[in-house]
C-alpha cells in the first residue's frame, strides 16, 4: 500500500488552490488590482472593504459564484436583466459606481492593517467628493462600522458622508456566507428600498430617516 505523507497532501492542496487561478499562485493574484467602476454621474456608489482573490483574478467586482450582488441588482431593477459581473464596467452607464475602502487584494479583510484602512477611508471620501453619488451604499454592516468607527443599524443612516451631501445606506453583505441574511431573498428588500431611496432623491423627495432604517443589530455581514 502506498503511503501518502501529510506533505504530499499539502502539495496537492496547493496544486488545487493554484489551479483555481489558472497558472497564477495566490501570491501573484494578490498583486493584482481591481479597478474602480466610476462615472461622471453616479446615483449609487457601492462600497466594499477590499478586493478578494477571485474578484481580483477575474478583474470584476463581486464575481464569486455564490455572491448575491448581481442577482439582487437585477431583481431590484437597478441594472438590466442580462447583467453579470462581466458587465461591471458598464455600471456607470446606469448610474452605479463600484469601489472599495482599500485597494489592496488580500485573502481576507482581516489581513488589512489599521493604517491601510485609515488611509482608505480618506481616499474613499475624496472619491465621493469627486463623483458626487446621491447615495453611498456600504455592502455590509461591518464595512460601514469600519468606515464610521461606530455601530449602526441597517438601512439609511442619519448622517451623510463627511464633507458631502451623499446619503449613506447600509445593507447586509451580498456574500452568501452572511449568517443573518444567507439567501438572496433575505436581502432583496434592501435593494428594493435602495432603488426607492434613489428615485426619491432624484425627484427631490427626501424620506424620513426613521422610515428607512432597519433596526436589526444582529447582522455582521
Amino acid at each position: 500500500m502506498a503511503f501518502s505523507s501529510s506533505r504530499d497532501g499539502e502539495t496537492s492542496a496547493k496544486r488545487r488552490k493554484k489551479k483555481s487561478f489558472g497558472n497564477m499562485s495566490e501570491d501573484e493574484v494578490m498583486k493584482l488590482l481591481l479597478p474602480d467602476r466610476l462615472g461622471e454621474s453616479t446615483d449609487i456608489l457601492f462600497v466594499g472593504i477590499n478586493p478578494g482573490l477571485m474578484s481580483a483574478y477575474k478583474g470584476h467586482h463581486y464575481s464569486g459564484a455564490n455572491n448575491h450582488f448581481w442577482p439582487c441588482l437585477i431583481d431590484a431593477g437597478l441594472v438590466p436583466t442580462h447583467f453579470t459581473f462581466l458587465d461591471d464596467v458598464r455600471c456607470p452607464e446606469h448610474g452605479i459606481g463600484l469601489t472599495n475602502i482599500v485597494a489592496r487584494t488580500t485573502r481576507s479583510s482581516s489581513d488589512l492593517s489599521r493604517a491601510e484602512i485609515k488611509q482608505g477611508k480618506e481616499d474613499l471620501i475624496e472619491k465621493i467628493k469627486n463623483c458626487k453619488p446621491l447615495v453611498t451604499c456600504f455592502n455590509g454592516k461591518g464595512i460601514y462600522e469600519i468606515f464610521s468607527g461606530k455601530k449602526c443599524v441597517l438601512g439609511r443612516q442619519k448622517e451623510t458622508v463627511p464633507g458631502t451631501n451623499s446619503v449613506i445606506y447600509v445593507m447586509p453583505s451580498s456574500s452568501a456566507r452572511t449568517m443573518t441574511y444567507p439567501r438572496k431573498s433575505d436581502k432583496l428588500h434592501f435593494y428594493n428600498e435602495l432603488k426607492i431611496l434613489r428615485d426619491n432623491l432624484k425627484l427631490g423627495k427626501i424620506a424620513d430617516h426613521e422610515t428607512t432604517a432597519f433596526h436589526d443589530t444582529n447582522d455582521v455581514g
